[in-house]
């Protein structure tokens, strides 16, 4: 079985300020570190390697530096990785981010067959959740977004099931391989490297693939010509100025003070009783 995880380095958002006069993001200084959704994927990847037997392929489209991610991955235990790099993807959005990465499957197809495409559910840098539905459409394969457990695979007849999260409960699915399946953060906890994978991680000579090795002959697609998105303007949310409100109740009389509480939200929220009532129906 053949696993490709597609990661993206990232700014680490916790770190990032935004320019108080340009109202752009400030990135020098920011550390970069793996998306952490990818994490997730690459976890749930590594997990069926390990029941399953296989190889697990990572992948990254980025600049020269994302090789540190891709490295760290390999001290998880993924098998291969391949970054793909090149001053004609600058400035490429989700539909160009897309594009490259599918056309970098295909290639990695014409060598060996992918079972199951894994990405996280979004990255922390655009918070699109695009890149992996847009693969999906690309390869005409089957999508799973929001993906909370893998429950059963079967490699012989080549059928993955597994919970999907939605809104107002879980969705059981089941669907043939190859697919594309987005994961859910707090699915995993990612494990430690062992000392043999860090060393390996050092040593592997890490693929770098150009437009042209990743079988992209469209220079169109990709970069700024391939990316119709426009960002108008980058700000930081205001500071609230309003002060928590305190509900305060005895020691002794919880349901006199849920009782209170709820009637505090259903004024302040007067559609708020018709909408629970509603769905408690």
């Amino acid at each position: 079985m053949h696993s490709v995880v597609c990661i993206k380095q990232v700014p680490d958002s916790a770190q990032i300020r935004v320019h108080p006069v340009t109202n752009t993001i400030m990135r020098q200084g920011v550390p970069a570190i793996i998306n952490p959704y990818d994490l997730f994927a690459l976890e749930e990847a590594l997990r069926l390697k390990d029941q399953f037997g296989g190889t697990v392929t990572v992948i990254t489209m980025g600049p020269p530096m994302a090789e540190a991610a891709l490295r760290k991955c390999l001290s998880f235990g993924a098998d291969d990785a391949i970054l793909v790099s090149d001053r004609a993807f600058a400035g490429s959005d989700t539909l160009a981010t897309s594009y490259a990465l599918t056309a970098t499957l295909r290639k990695i197809m014409e060598t060996r067959p992918v079972d199951l495409i894994f990405t996280g559910k979004q990255t922390i840098d655009g918070d699109t959740a695009q890149v992996g539905p847009g693969i999906a459409k690309r390869l005409d394969c089957q999508l799973l977004t929001y993906v909370s457990r893998i429950v059963d695979l079967d490699v012989e007849k080549r059928e993955i099931q597994v919970e999907r999260r939605a809104e107002g409960g879980v969705q059981l699915l089941r669907t043939a391989t190859p697919c594309l399946i987005t994961m859910l953060e707090g699915t995993n906890e990612m494990r430690f490297g062992d000392l043999e994978d860090l060393f390996r991680a050092a040593r592997h000579d890490l693929k770098v693939w150009d437009r042209a090795a990743a079988g992209i002959d469209a220079v169109e697609m990709v970069g700024l010509k391939g990316s119709p998105t426009v960002v108008s303007k980058v700000f930081a949310p205001k500071p609230r100025s309003k002060r928590a409100e305190i509900i305060e109740g005895s020691d002794g009389d919880p349901q006199g003070l849920a009782v209170a509480l709820l009637s505090r939200l259903f004024t302040q929220h007067p559609k708020l009783e018709q909408e629970i009532a509603k769905r408690a129906v």
